[in-house]
């Protein structure tokens, strides 16, 4: 994994809340956005954790330019504030997620396990709450269109998937409600990121908020 942050202090704590963990490793670190892109590039991590509020080059560029690379890492976004607006721009440029940076140790360790196995860290109540508050009218009505067209490019079955991890539910929890396997589940995910033209399970999330609420 690697720690992006402009704060050397902060650095220092993370490293030492994921080095105590025995499946995780630390494998770099980088002060901002562009340092960070070729850290990735040269270190290949399975995560970054990524702060939104950096010189020279912002979290949300960031990401959005490691989401551009052949095999992008996952990445969970660092702020100070729940409900902000950059933390949204940062979920639609890519990002797997987000954490206060006063998350407590033991569920920051959790959320990159999740994130790495291509889980959901971030709830869809949270979604809902940044999507409602940071949308003005006309944008909102734009991504409503969009969000409609592209779902209706799926099967009923890819579209039950699609609202059940808009919901949050895990590959687990899908496959028990829809009554399929946990194989079949990762098989239609999969299609739904390229149907849906997105990179993890958020971005399914917002696509399916962005159709029903917009």
């Amino acid at each position: 994994m690697l720690l992006v942050d402009d704060d050397a202090l902060v650095r220092a704590g993370l490293r030492m809340v994921l080095s105590a963990a025995q499946d995780l490793q630390v494998v770099g670190e980088a002060a901002d956005g562009a340092a960070a892109v070729a850290a990735v590039r040269e270190h290949r991590p399975d995560v970054v954790l990524m702060d939104i509020r950096m010189p020279e080059m912002d979290g949300i560029t960031a990401t959005a330019a490691l989401r551009r690379l052949d095999a992008p890492p996952k990445v969970i976004v660092l702020t100070t504030f729940q409900a902000d607006e950059q933390v949204m721009s940062a979920l639609r440029a890519g990002a797997d997620g987000f954490l206060v940076k006063d998350t407590p140790p033991a569920e920051i360790v959790t959320a990159v396990r999740l994130v790495a196995s291509g889980e959901a860290m971030l709830s869809p109540s949270v979604t809902r709450t940044l999507l409602s508050h940071f949308s003005d009218t006309q944008a909102s009505h734009r991504r409503r269109r969009f969000a409609i067209q592209r779902l209706a490019t799926l099967t009923d079955r890819e579209r039950e998937v699609a609202v059940a991890v808009g919901s949050g539910a895990s590959n687990a929890e899908v496959a028990a409600s829809l009554f399929i396997s946990e194989a079949t589940v990762k098989a239609l995910v999969s299609r739904l990121f390229t149907k849906l033209d997105v990179t993890n399970r958020v971005q399914i999330a917002i696509v399916v908020h962005d159709a029903d609420h917009s």
